[in-house]
């Protein structure tokens, strides 16, 4: 058992409704002396089902349950700045790791706001999601206590169902799951075998190819300044995400099943569906190629790998990330145009790409065209190769 509990008078909980959350509420009464306990629920991507299950487990459980949208926030000024960034940490678009900071946020101004004493999260002490959420606390509520349940009595999921049993807390069998617009994770944690095949019935968006329709399905899509603006008639980030999670997800594309390495050097299988994210970030990196100079496109390589990195280690409100921040916006001034795409069976073939700031020259660099002498470029290869005659006389 563990030692050295706090103890809290009113706690405000970062609140889903699943198993984690629902049983910290119950375990803060019995185990730190809570006499008042928050629900705070923050919507980052959540359908009406599941904000209606949140509440009905809060009234289930006889406390104060608080709905804050979050929706078109963590959009327009999260996800467009992953989008911006090409967001991706070995291979996954970031998207819980941003969710958790942005959830922490809210709480933790909530907490405040309501005079808590303490504030509480339903993270193991395996995960990533600890580091991030009490970063977060720390700097929007750092007199308050924070409290890790799941953390601090050293519990198994197994043990987590019996406790809720004994507590009537109701939840879900099955692989857990955590769904934000931008990409959902399926099972984190709990899948733990290499050899398992994540069943397609556990998949939300994402239809394996062999099942996918025979006709391909093909999209516009418009950008400005990074982030699209314009999809099929679509507009506005969060409703061109949402159809691009269905649409694309039904023809095969999103699925990611990957080995990751956690903020705790540990690997861990993750599986996510993401359809959306990987046709908008594809289209992002391609047209950064067609817009951007080849001295920006290979130096933003590394500032993007060092801005996921960054939000991953939970490190969203970071002063470097910030500066990044600043950095990727002025790059971003340009990158505007459209494509036309076909999405087939997993594949999205690009049919068409336009923009008004392209830096393509095909009357220069065609080998159709005269739109410079070609022999101009004799004597810049010869100076260009002066090291390597230098280095050929000292011997490679």
């Amino acid at each position: 058992m563990a030692s050295k509990l706090p103890k809290v008078n009113k706690v405000a909980v970062a609140y889903s409704g699943g198993l984690d959350s629902a049983l910290c509420v119950r375990l803060l009464f019995d185990k730190y002396g809570a006499k008042e306990v928050h629900c705070v629920t923050v919507n980052v991507g959540l359908d009406q089902d599941e904000i209606e299950e949140a509440r009905s487990k809060a009234e289930i459980l006889g406390v104060p349950w608080t709905l804050i949208e979050g929706t078109h926030e963590f959009a327009n000024e999260w996800i467009a700045k992953a989008i911006q960034a090409n967001s991706s940490y070995e291979g996954y678009p970031v998207a819980t790791s941003m969710t958790r900071q942005l959830i922490a946020q809210k709480v933790a101004q909530y907490a405040v706001e309501h005079g808590c004493d303490g504030i509480c999260e339903g993270s193991t002490g395996k995960g990533n999601d600890q580091y991030r959420m009490n970063n977060v606390f720390t700097i929007f509520a750092p007199d308050l206590a924070v409290i890790c349940p799941v953390r601090d009595f050293n519990l198994t999921r197994a043990e987590e169902k019996r406790m809720s049993k004994r507590y009537g807390i109701p939840y879900k069998e099955g692989i857990g799951d955590d769904r934000t617009m931008w990409c959902r994770s399926i099972g984190s944690g709990e899948v733990d075998n290499l050899k398992m095949q994540i069943p397609a019935e556990e998949y939300l968006w994402y239809v394996p190819p062999d099942r996918a329709p025979d006709e391909a399905l093909e999209l516009d899509l418009e950008f400005r300044k990074g982030v699209p603006v314009r999809c099929d008639g679509k507009r506005g980030l969060a409703a061109i995400i949402k159809y691009l999670n269905r649409a694309a997800g039904a023809h095969g594309v999103g699925k990611i099943d990957m080995i990751e390495d956690g903020m705790m050097g540990l690997k861990s299988r993750e599986a996510y569906e993401a359809p959306a994210a990987e046709v908008i970030l594809t289209l992002h990196r391609d047209l950064e190629q067609l817009c951007l100079s080849k001295e920006e496109v290979l130096f933003k390589h590394g500032i993007d790998d060092r801005w996921a990195q960054l939000v991953y280690h939970g490190a969203w409100f970071h002063p470097l990330k910030r500066e990044l921040d600043a950095f990727i916006a002025e790059s971003q001034r340009f990158v505007a145009g459209r494509h036309k795409i076909r999405i087939y069976r997993g594949n999205i073939d690009i049919l068409e790409r336009e923009s008004e700031h392209s830096l393509f020259s095909p009357e220069l660099r065609s080998l159709a065209t005269k739109g410079f002498d070609q022999r101009d470029s004799g004597p810049a290869t010869k100076i260009h190769a002066i090291p390597y005659r230098i280095m050929a006389k000292r011997g490679l």
